[in-house]
């Protein structure tokens, strides 16, 4: 009687380690899915920026395309794209094909700085 009082014992404990492993793999998981949640809700307010300032800025584009066509011939349109892709890129984002439009983590993108030599050159 004694060993099967032991066993009992030994499997109730067992189950009480297995639970506070599973327990701390769920605080775990609750870390990364909070994480996950406030980077969502990082990209989801930027995604928000970006598409006012494009709205914005295709408004504008718009306006001065409109002004421009009566008074300029279309060569000057290249240029004022590039001007935009310069001040996009001097507001910290991305311009170059591999990452665009996410923002720059550091200072320089050397593919965007390579795009904006060679527009400069054209």
């Amino acid at each position: 009687m004694k060993k099967n009082k032991r066993q009992i014992f030994d499997q109730v404990s067992d189950m009480e380690k297995q639970i506070g492993e599973l327990y701390e793999q769920l605080g775990d998981l609750k870390g990364k899915l909070g994480e996950l949640l406030e980077e969502n809700h990082r990209l989801e307010m930027e995604n928000h920026h970006l598409r006012n300032r494009l709205d914005k800025d295709q408004d504008s584009v718009a306006n001065n395309e409109a002004t421009n066509q009566q008074r300029q011939p279309a060569k000057d349109i290249p240029s004022e794209g590039h001007d935009n892709l310069a001040r996009i890129y001097e507001e910290g984002f991305h311009i170059c094909n591999l990452e665009f439009g996410s923002p720059r983590q550091n200072d320089d993108c050397m593919f965007c700085l390579d795009f904006l030599s060679k527009k400069n050159k054209v």
